[in-house]
């Protein structure tokens, strides 16, 4: 195991170590979804919630439930672990959005901490590993939907010159210029962050010269870079 994903590893176990003060509670929400044994399922012990139940409340709407911050927020490290090892059925992008609609930043800090240690390990952890349990472009929206905030993780890519994170690069350059997406591009299940200033900026300065791709010499894209105020282009650029 390589060290960024024995780190990446730990920090789970510590997520897994923060929540464990969460005690189960009596969970109220819609029986005619989940029924009476559904709920006391999520009502008992945390190890004894099965897979397909974790999963389900982890998609569901916040209106099914009476507490779904509460239940959120216990269910949390059931849920983090498998999607950062690309093991759960859930789309990323939603749960990035059900940890804000559970405000997860206003939890108790040791919980809060823990879950931003895991942001930070499994984003080294990917800038390290190609390819990835879970495609680039899904942990990117995930962390910075979560944390309403890109630049700090584009500037680790920046900093991490690994032939994992050059792959991811291209990776993720054959994602969003796919009919020239990054054009437009919102990050998140309901679009919550626009990316596309602060990432083809990105692009087009601190990555440029990385990886070769001719759709980043497209007038347009040059255009809309400068309208945007972006930065004059990296030195390496053609």
């Amino acid at each position: 195991m390589s060290p960024h994903r024995q780190h990446l590893m730990t920090a789970l176990d510590a997520l897994d170590r923060a929540f464990a003060r969460e005690e189960p509670f009596p969970v109220d929400g819609c029986t005619y979804c989940y029924g009476e044994r559904g709920l006391a399922e999520l009502s008992g012990p945390l190890h004894l919630i099965s897979d397909d139940m974790v999963s389900s409340v982890a998609q569901e709407v916040p209106s099914h439930w009476d507490d779904f911050p509460r239940l959120y927020r216990r269910l949390t490290p059931r849920i983090i672990r498998p999607v950062v090892t690309g093991e759960f059925h859930v789309d990323e992008d939603l749960i990035a959005t059900r940890l804000l609609e559970a405000s997860w930043t206003t939890w108790d800090k040791p919980l809060a901490d823990a879950l931003r240690d895991v942001w930070s390990a499994w984003w080294r952890d990917t800038l390290h590993t190609h390819p990835s349990p879970v495609r680039i472009r899904e942990t990117l929206s995930l962390i910075t939907v979560a944390t309403h905030t890109l630049r700090p993780w584009l500037d680790a890519w920046t900093a991490t010159r690994t032939p994992a994170a050059d792959a991811h690069l291209a990776d993720l350059i054959d994602d969003v210029m796919f009919e020239y997406e990054i054009t437009d591009l919102h990050l998140g299940f309901y679009r919550e962050y626009h990316a596309t200033p602060e990432l083809l900026d990105w692009l087009l300065t601190d990555a440029r010269g990385r990886v070769e791709d001719a759709c980043l010499d497209h007038p347009y894209l040059l255009e809309l870079h400068r309208e945007m105020g972006g930065r004059p282009d990296s030195p390496d650029s053609p």
